[in-house]
């Protein structure tokens, strides 16, 4: 009888044009082949009307969401409904599902549940079903607000229940069970199968199959492309000299003579890289090595002005000098209380008068005698007492008093461009800073580091030295005995 399907909840599909209804059978019209709903949703929104009818010409699909009082008796008629001028049945239930459809389970569904994967139904129809079913609310329960007054009868009550009721009394809902879903789920076999898959014998992991052979793994740093032998030694020199030594990444930096030396520095002032160009490079490089070793930022910041380190930089009258003079001039200009030691002489070099008439400029201090140099230790000596041509400087007392005050004054020396072994060295350092190319220093010269002073590789060629610069995005690097 049309009659058993009374109360039911169906859901009624127009096509695209009419949408798609959900709401309650209130009348079945077999002669006239009608249906009518009462309180019906159309495509999520609750329809203005009262009750809705429609022909089974307008019907494409008839779906029930529940058998009206939750059961159903098995030898009912079907509706007939026509689809495309031809009478479509609505299924009888099945007698399998008739256990489903009285169990708790399925009753206390509510009506947004059962209708969430009808299809046609926009995301949004679905969202706001899904926060009427979550709120377990009934049709006649009404929104308390925020400070605990609920809405009483009315309007008020009335515009609650039609935003977030759903037009029925839902059951309560069951929760879900998650331990017997996660019995379905054999993590350990899982698991088992992805690491005998993606483990590989090297201990690196990929993805893919098993059958599938992915190229190995990089990081995040390492080239990908395929490169050619690395050549570590890059520098050749005609005349090796007496010391090798490498870089932090391996390079070759083989020792040339004092000679060679001098000729490469000859070649390249001639192309213009003059003697106040090296010097004003050299003076840079020294003064960067120099505060990193006072601290760097550690050291040298605006909360430590109290504190400010002290450097003493003896100098010569000679190239040497020069290039320590315009050391302390650039660790002046950064903060750092310079005391330079330069012995009174009747004439000095052009390029030693320029460099201390600059100097003079930064409030710098100079003394001529060791008696003005600080009694205590300071925290950095810089030695550029030592000459490559005048050994006989050594001799001089000016120099010895200056050599025995650094050794007893227990600071942690550097020596800017020091002479090779075979002259010795009256004052032993900590570290020492070469320029270009290394000579062969003797053990006193500490850890050696090498500074570009900016010459180019033609100039390089020109004395027959095969040259790649080994500074990389460096102006001083370390240097190690190979």
């Amino acid at each position: 009888m049309a009659s058993d399907w009374l109360g039911s909840l169906v859901s009624i599909n127009c096509g695209p044009t009419l949408g798609v209804y959900q709401g309650e059978v209130s009348s079945v019209d077999q002669s006239n082949q009608t249906i009518s709903l009462r309180q019906p949703f159309h495509n999520g929104v609750k329809c203005s009307v009262p009750e809705v009818t429609f022909s089974a010409m307008d019907i494409k699909e008839l779906k029930i969401l529940d058998i009206g009082n939750g059961c159903a008796p098995l030898n009912s008629p079907s509706v007939s409904s026509k689809t495309n001028s031809a009478p479509v049945a609505v299924p009888k239930v099945d007698p399998r599902a008739q256990g489903r459809l009285n169990s708790p389970q399925h009753c206390s569904k509510s009506y947004g549940e059962r209708h969430l994967d009808v299809p046609g139904q926009p995301k949004a129809f679905r969202r706001r079903h899904n926060s009427w079913s979550s709120s377990s609310r009934g049709a006649n329960q009404a929104t308390p607000k925020k400070n605990g007054v609920k809405n009483g009868g009315g309007q008020m009550k009335q515009r609650d229940d039609e935003c977030f009721g759903d037009g029925m009394d839902d059951g309560l809902d069951t929760d879900f069970d998650f331990e017997g879903n996660l019995a379905l789920f054999d993590k350990a076999a899982v698991f088992s199968e992805i690491d005998g898959s993606d483990r590989r014998g090297n201990g690196t992991r990929s993805r893919g199959t098993p059958q599938e052979q992915t190229p190995t793994r990089y990081r995040h740093d390492e080239n990908i492309l395929e490169a050619k032998p690395i050549v570590y030694r890059q520098i050749k020199v005609p005349q090796p000299g007496a010391k090798e030594y490498c870089t932090d990444s391996g390079l070759v930096v083989p020792s040339v003579s004092y000679e060679l030396h001098k000729r490469l520095l000859v070649a390249a002032e001639r192309h213009g890289l003059s003697l106040e160009r090296r010097l004003e490079m050299t003076g840079v490089c020294a003064s960067q090595m120099g505060l990193t070793l006072l601290g760097g930022p550690n050291r040298l910041t605006p909360k430590n002005v109290h504190q400010r380190p002290t450097v003493a930089l003896l100098c010569g009258p000679h190239v040497q000098g020069a290039q320590g003079i315009s050391c302390g001039r650039h660790l002046a200009n950064h903060e750092v209380e310079v005391i330079l030691f330069l012995p009174n002489f009747v004439k000095m070099l052009d390029s030693v008068t320029t460099e201390l008439a600059l100097y003079s400029k930064t409030g710098g201090k100079q003394v001529s005698s060791i008696k003005d140099l600080p009694d205590s230790p300071v925290d950095l000596i810089i030695n550029c007492l030592d000459c490559h041509e005048n050994t006989f400087l050594m001799d001089q007392p000016w120099y010895r008093a200056a050599a025995d005050w650094a050794n007893q004054n227990r600071a942690p020396v550097l020596s800017i461009d020091p002479p090779v072994s075979g002259q010795g060295l009256a004052v032993e350092a900590k570290w020492s800073l070469s320029l270009c190319l290394p000579l062969p220093l003797a053990e006193g010269a500490g850890r050696v580091y090498l500074c570009d002073i900016g010459v180019p590789c033609q100039v390089f060629q020109e004395v027959g030295i095969k040259y790649h610069s080994p500074f990389g995005c460096k102006f001083v690097i370390p240097l190690h005995s190979a």
